[in-house]
């Protein structure tokens, strides 16, 4: 499983041999420091941890500064875990960088979505909302009946209502990779991607691709 940890920089639009205009998402992709290796003879699972972020040491916590120099890597923000089929063909402290994909290659990414607040269903859910006529005077952006009375004589669990908005863990798959550059640590990702700028992404090699 290929996959690496960045920041998203924002929207732009490149052109492609046709000269086509292609909307893109550029993240700062890396560079990555493995932090720990985890096998399924210890942990239960293969897997590699990855480290990324400038920061200075004293930001963190003892703990982590022991955890990173145990491993040999730099000073990191963040760090993520992603499985592997042989966690020993990596070693602690590898540096791991963008040019583990390549143009066309498809990636599903992952991010924190722009939180929104409290919303109504309409916004929300896309409901309709209630008749513009007939009488009906202030029930335009109302969910309406979230259930019966007698029976069964509740809400069941899982009605959408009105709710915080956003902020919340989403992955889009297939992906196309459009531009990689290793110089700059850049990739350029077909169309929008989950979060606000500067927001961590998780980039990994697509499982339905």
């Amino acid at each position: 499983m290929k996959g690496i940890l960045g920041k998203k920089l924002g929207m732009t639009q490149i052109f492609d041999e046709n000269g086509v205009a292609v909307p893109v998402t550029i993240v700062e992709a890396g560079p990555c420091f493995i932090t720990q290796k985890k096998t399924k003879d210890r942990d239960g699972y293969d897997a590699i941890q990855l480290g990324f972020g400038d920061v200075f040491e004293k930001s963190l916590n003892k703990p982590m500064v022991g955890h990173l120099k145990k491993s040999g890597a730099p000073a990191v923000k963040y760090l993520r875990e992603f499985q592997v089929a042989d966690p020993e063909a990596y070693e602690e402290g590898q540096k791991i960088d963008v040019s583990v994909f390549s143009v066309g290659d498809k990636v599903d990414v992952t991010g924190v979505s722009k939180g929104k607040g409290f919303a109504g269903v309409v916004k929300r859910h896309n409901f309709n909302g209630g008749p513009k006529t007939h009488g009906q005077s202030d029930r335009w952006r109302a969910p309406g009946s979230v259930g019966a009375g007698s029976t069964p004589g509740r809400v069941f669990k899982g009605v959408r209502m009105a709710g915080r908005m956003g902020n919340s863990q989403v992955t889009v798959q297939n992906l196309k990779v459009a531009l990689v550059d290793s110089d700059k640590n850049l990739i350029a990702i077909r169309g929008a991607i989950p979060g606000g700028k500067n927001g961590l992404i998780i980039i990994r090699e697509a499982v339905k691709g």
